[in-house]
């Protein structure tokens, strides 16, 4: 009952996140997930919605969070190209061709070597969005397409599961791997909000103490 309540809060946390991904994106004509993290995340729900679906409850989840993905991944297409000026758009998308296809065979090949359900790179991939997630923000050295909002429900979405899995799953007490995936990835987002957040004080600041009227940098702009 309690795995069942918490993969539960996971999946609404997540598609939270998704959904307001995609809002921030289509606000700010940017992509709001880094490309490496999308193509995994991709590649596991279709994986996991059409060629190895689970349980009834969760590949119902995995076929909503499968839909959004396809719209932020859609968004990523159009306004992907513009985050790397100096890519051609056609170097652009072959690069995101390949990150696609090496990441739909990375996911279906280690659930199928370890037999696990998708687990190992459900979690794996997880740690390797937090991280990236950090690397995006301080790339662009603004908010472009992120959000307090989108950091905290990716936090509470991921911490949900790892309660699922390291309290109430039996099958999974014995891995010492989950575990240090569960904090490391905890780690990392919460070390991604505390950045979110001085980046938007640092906005703020901006806006205050403009002494031209209209005259917004966009870190200005990012807290709204």
């Amino acid at each position: 009952m309690y795995f069942t309540l918490l993969m539960l809060g996971s999946g609404l946390f997540w598609t939270i996140t998704y959904l307001l991904i995609i809002q921030r994106s289509w606000r700010d004509r940017s992509y709001g997930m880094p490309l490496a993290a999308l193509c995994a995340n991709i590649s596991w729900e279709f994986i996991f919605s059409f060629l190895l679906p689970p349980q009834l409850i969760q590949h119902i989840v995995n076929l909503i969070w499968f839909v959004l993905d396809a719209v932020i991944f859609a968004l990523t297409i159009r306004y992907g190209p513009r985050e790397f000026l100096n890519l051609s758009k056609r170097a652009f998308y072959t690069v995101l061709g390949l990150a696609l296809v090496t990441s739909f065979f990375a996911v279906l090949l280690v659930t199928l070597e370890f037999h696990d359900s998708g687990v190992y790179a459900a979690f794996g991939q997880n740690l390797m969005m937090s991280i990236l997630f950090i690397t995006m923000l301080f790339r662009r050295r603004s908010l472009r397409g992120q959000s307090m909002s989108i950091a905290l429900c990716k936090l509470l979405g991921t911490a949900c599961a790892s309660l699922a899995f390291y309290l109430y799953s039996a099958p999974w007490h014995h891995s010492v791997l989950l575990p240090f995936l569960y904090v490391a990835t905890f780690i990392y987002d919460v070390v991604y909000v505390g950045m979110v957040y001085v980046r938007m004080r640092a906005g703020t600041k901006i806006v205050h103490t403009s002494p031209i009227k209209g005259d917004q940098t966009e870190a200005s702009i990012q807290p709204s």
